[in-house]
């Protein structure tokens, strides 16, 4: 028997989703390359696992891998559409749904108009959570490509994240410096990049180059790492519509270092599949 699987999306930013509680999944990395092409296999910019919780908290554990391969620990979008999955497959039938990741808990609230409200958790400026390299904790630091120095934020959203401003996000060098930033020496474990246009202090428009990924029509996590950023900087209010290329989210953040950022917007399922061929 193949192996079952739900494609979802969460504007844009797509999914494989895969309940590893009721079959038996083994996932290595040349298969998730393999399944991720989006000429031959089922086209995705994440593989999402559904497996049993370690923890005594949360009522799933949530895995996260890139299309590349490589095991991550957050994506906001992703986190919405794992908390629909469950639900309408019958996995649960709460509304609250607490589920553990590899960065730690997060609740998912299935809102009644169908839209997805995360808790996201606090952000995590200090650079070794990232980790980032640089001598003491900034606002903004200077990275230097190409021998041209840019100026950004770093954050961690329970995955790593730098956020530059830009006048024009139609102009922004999203493939270029993306790629050349998310490789830098001093993002040792590689780091997602955002590039932020900011409108008014409530809409801010936002592109993510993901580590592993490359530019994707959106991603939960870049959209809190942004408002988290642009926030500390004193350029938005405490709720933000952040418009990305799939469509957009509403952050909120009161600003405290110790209060969540709460992510909201929409998912979609998109078909359901059996992959006959797991080799």
């Amino acid at each position: 028997m193949g192996l079952r699987f739900t494609k979802m999306h969460g504007l844009g930013n797509d999914f494989m989703v895969i309940d590893a509680l009721s079959q038996t999944v083994e996932i290595e990395a040349n298969q998730v390359r393999d399944w991720a092409n989006r000429h031959t296999g089922v086209g995705f910019d994440q593989l999402l696992l559904v497996e049993k919780s370690l923890s005594e908290q949360a009522d799933f554990r949530y895995r996260i891998f890139n299309a590349d391969g490589s095991e991550v620990q957050q994506c906001g979008n992703g986190a919405r559409c794992f908390a629909r999955f469950v639900f309408d497959q019958g996995l649960t039938d709460k509304r609250e749904i607490p589920v553990e990741t590899a960065s730690g808990l997060i609740v998912l609230y299935l809102e009644p108009d169908g839209q997805v409200r995360v808790n996201m958790g606090a952000p995590r400026f200090a650079p070794q959570a990232l980790p980032f390299i640089t001598q003491q904790q900034a606002l903004s630091y200077q990275v230097e490509v190409n021998n041209q120095a840019w100026s950004l934020g770093a954050v961690s959203m329970g995955n790593p994240h730098a956020v530059l401003e830009v006048e024009d996000i139609d102009l922004a060098p999203v493939a270029t410096l993306g790629s050349s930033l998310e490789c830098h020496p001093r993002f040792p474990e590689r780091v997602n990049v955002g590039f932020a246009q900011v409108i008014d202090r409530q809409r801010v428009k936002l592109r993510v180059f993901e580590r592993g990924a490359g530019e994707t029509q959106a991603c939960g996590t870049g959209a809190c790492a942004a408002m988290a950023v642009l926030r500390l900087w004193d350029r938005v209010d405490d709720s933000v519509t952040v418009s990305l290329p799939g469509g957009d989210l509403v952050i909120r953040w009161s600003g405290s270092l110790t209060d969540p950022l709460w992510m909201t917007g929409p998912v979609a399922r998109v078909f359901e599949g059996v992959m006959t061929n797991e080799t």
